[in-house]
């Protein structure tokens, strides 16, 4: 189907008819030019200025090569038949704790000491550029939850965010609960069997304004299942203090992250090795991809080069009409010679 992308375009045909009717006629007295093709000169003044135009004939060229430029300036082009185009997948928000204590180097990696943080880069890195099909979202909670990035498909994107997080941009403390919630108005009015929430933390719930298992029976309600990580290490058998100050894994609280998960549908996790985060997505990758709302595309081909060709060869040619006649008469008998 042929379309015309800017038809109003059109309104600008009678441009040069009024340029023509309205602007003055130059009436200089004074010769500013001598010229040699006197001739022609007497035959132009037989006409009178401003007055009357030139016969169709003459006009004809430069009316249609007027008539392509506004063609190609419509942008026409050919419609392909609407094709669905299903998309499936999941809707997936991370929810990223930033408190300080994340930033803690007691994780391993590569016999390497890194921060919680950074491991949590470096497992869910790979795992959200993996993640085909599906809209990532990412949610940054300290005291506060806010969110870094709404669902989208640019999945690079939002894994680059997540490499830019930074401890203690959303305050020092926890807030699991409010973290839930700000997914659950994310993720409502997607469907149903896409809205997945995995949230990260390495502590306990100690603020912000709900608690984690009140928030994850808002989420059993509608729908939103949510995958728990702990991230710290195991707890010193004998409960001494270690070189932080604290029993590495102490204030991890398992429980709740695992009576969050269990609420919901999901599973807990404790995030010590890549082999936790692979878990995660094998686990992610038995749900059923919700169907998207369906979107209907179709192929579009540009057509505006061909009247814009037209136009440009209309006009070398009238060029070329013009000035090959001028050449010949200066070379002929009686002209100027070389």
């Amino acid at each position: 189907m042929l379309e015309l992308a800017w038809p109003w375009v059109f309104l600008l045909a009678p441009l040069p008819w009024l340029l023509r009717r309205l602007l003055p006629a130059s009436d200089s007295r004074e010769a500013a030019l001598k010229v040699t093709f006197l001739g022609e000169l007497a035959t132009l003044s037989d006409r009178k200025a401003g007055i009357g135009l030139p016969g169709w004939r003459q006009q004809l060229p430069y009316v249609l090569i007027w008539l392509a430029l506004l063609v190609a300036a419509a942008r026409p082009q050919w419609l392909g038949e609407p094709l669905p185009q299903p998309t499936t997948g999941r809707d997936l928000l991370l929810a990223v704790d930033v408190s300080g204590s994340m930033d803690y180097p007691d994780m391993l990696w590569e016999d390497e000491e890194i921060s919680r943080l950074e491991l949590v880069k470096r497992l869910l890195g790979d795992f959200l550029e993996a993640r085909h099909g599906d809209r990532v979202g990412l949610i940054l909670f300290g005291s506060k939850a806010y969110l870094q990035a709404p669902l989208t498909f640019d999945r690079h994107t939002v894994r680059v965010w997540l490499d830019e997080a930074l401890i203690g941009i959303a305050g020092s403390n926890t807030a699991i609960g409010d973290a839930i919630g700000l997914a659950l108005k994310r993720l409502g009015e997607r469907p149903v069997q896409s809205r997945v929430l995995i949230l990260v933390t390495d502590g306990a719930n100690n603020g912000g304004e709900i608690e984690p298992l009140v928030a994850a029976e808002l989420a059993a309600r509608e729908g939103v299942r949510i995958h728990t990580i702990g991230i710290g290490a195991e707890p010193d058998a004998d409960g001494v203090l270690g070189r932080f100050g604290f029993s590495a894994g102490m204030e991890l609280d398992e429980t709740t992250l695992r009576g969050v998960a269990e609420a919901t549908g999901g599973r807990y996790f404790r995030a010590q090795s890549r082999e936790a985060l692979q878990a995660i997505g094998e686990t992610l990758d038995e749900l059923e991809p919700a169907a998207q709302r369906p979107e209907r595309a179709r192929l579009v081909k540009a057509l505006y080069p061909w009247p814009l060709a037209a136009a440009l060869l209309g006009s070398l040619l009238l060029v070329a009409r013009s000035l090959w006649p001028r050449r010949w008469r200066l070379s002929g008998p009686g002209g100027a010679r070389r």
